[in-house]
């Protein structure tokens, strides 16, 4: 009965004890709660600016100031980050490059080892002193021959074939525009699928960059603009046809840029020379567009393209990104703009870009934007500079970019913790437990040792 009786005291002082003592509050190390996410902001505005941009930390190289293009990119192509531009929004007619965008949207449609026979309709609207492989009406011709002439010799006969087995030229132009948009090229407008000279047909060193960094995610696309050689069918015979992208070839008097890739180079009365070009150098591979350049010749767009890569890659991880290729996601019920978006670092999104420990340091360092004399030169620019809606309905310039990147960059819901049990002896040590028991022990004893006189007996 004795010991019965000092188990009842002892469970009835610890039960108040525990009542009595407020729960334990829970510490980080029995809840854990992800890290919010370090977001890098890059103004999707600035590529929107006139003249060059570049944003260098303190060991990084000069932007080049040699380059004469009217407008020209530098990106990665892996993650679509611009490392440098001018005037990359600048509205210019974009001559052969655009055939690119013609490959990018009917390359991935179509069997290469199909056969077609040309007939004589396939072959008509072909523009005066356009550049030919030597499609004939009546031959008969593999689908991978024809692509051959588009990317080798810049062939619009075979680019009016290919169109025509893809829906025919009013189509292909529709997909095409289609495709621009859903890259995030906004600035490219198609007239003619083939590049050929039209009226109020525009691209830009930002779209052509777009195109390039599109064109080299297919195995297809990257075979044929990386073939320097190839024979051209011509019924019973063939004949020989090298690439005229002399940076690939090193061909007249251009020489041929180590790890280069390819892609495509044009040429047009209306739009001077442009280029993209894409070049590998260990694991890094870079794409350029160079639009127009205003001296040095035919070669120009070549020793132009090789100076901005060559500063690429010694500038790659040592300048922070001034814009990005990568397409923004449109709002319900809106359609896609021109902008670009920020990189976050998160677990929870494998897409986003994780911001490097060098990057955090530089920023800390509080490197400057621009180095000190590096003035920004004002250059006219087609497309509205304001926001609003264009004669299309479109919203563009730096005011609808701010707008879709606030709504992007616009927090969500807030993590939930994890459920803190409730109960007041849940997180209780097993010490304070077993001391509440002994304290109510010994105030049994004490109470007993009273009731008996203080003589010791229990």
């Amino acid at each position: 009965m004795i010991v019965m009786s000092a188990v009842r005291h002892a469970a009835a002082g610890a039960a108040a004890l525990l009542l009595v003592l407020p729960a334990p509050v829970a510490t980080a190390s029995t809840v854990s709660e992800p890290t919010p996410p370090t977001e890098r902001f890059i103004d999707p505005a600035r590529l929107y600016r006139s003249g060059t941009q570049v944003q260098r930390t303190a060991n990084a190289p000069e932007a080049p100031s040699d380059v004469s293009a009217l407008s020209w990119v530098v990106a990665d192509a892996s993650t679509g980050e611009v490392l440098a531009a001018r005037n990359a929004h600048r509205r210019l007619p974009p001559a052969s490059t655009l055939k690119t965008l013609f490959a990018v949207t009917a390359l991935p449609r179509m069997d290469q080892e199909e056969r077609h026979t040309v007939t004589e309709s396939e072959l008509e609207g072909i523009g005066s002193g356009s550049s030919l492989v030597g499609v004939q009406a009546g031959f008969t011709y593999k689908v991978s021959d024809l692509w051959n002439g588009v990317f080798l010799s810049s062939g619009n006969d075979a680019v009016r074939v290919l169109a025509a087995m893809n829906g025919g030229w009013e189509s292909m132009t529709r997909q095409m525009q289609e495709k621009a948009r859903a890259l995030g090229a906004r600035d490219t407008r198609v007239v003619s699928p083939d590049g050929y000279d039209a009226p109020g047909q525009v691209s830009s060193a930002y779209d052509l960059a777009i195109f390039g960094r599109a064109g080299l995610q297919d195995p297809a696309f990257i075979r044929y603009c990386s073939t320097r050689y190839a024979d051209f069918p011509s019924g019973d015979w063939s004949y020989g046809i090298r690439n005229t992208n002399r940076l690939l070839t090193g061909q007249d008097g251009v020489g041929r840029y180590p790890g280069l890739i390819g892609v495509k180079n044009g040429y047009t009365s209306g739009a001077g020379n442009t280029l993209i070009a894409a070049a590998r150098r260990g694991s890094r591979t870079l794409v350029v567009s160079v639009m127009n350049p205003q001296s040095g010749g035919g070669r120009a767009v070549y020793e132009e393209a090789r100076t901005l890569l060559d500063w690429g890659f010694d500038a790659a991880g040592r300048v922070q990104p001034v814009g990005s290729l990568a397409p923004v996601p449109a709002r319900d019920g809106a359609q896609e703009q021109p902008v670009t978006k920020p990189v976050k670092k998160s677990a929870e999104k494998p897409e986003a870009e994780a911001e490097s420990p060098a990057a955090q340091a530089e920023k800390a360092a509080g490197n400057a934007e621009k180095p000190a004399g590096e003035a920004e030169e004002t250059v006219p620019q087609a497309g509205p500079e304001a926001g609003g809606a264009s004669a299309s309905g479109e919203r563009t310039g730096p005011a609808a970019v701010s707008e879709d990147m606030a709504a992007l960059t616009a927090h969500g819901k807030a993590v939930p913790r994890e459920d803190v049990p409730s109960r007041p002896w849940a997180g209780m040590p097993l010490a304070l437990v077993g001391a509440s028991l002994g304290a109510a022990l010994s105030l049994w004893v004490w109470r007993r040792r009273s009731a008996g006189g203080g003589d010791g007996r229990l």
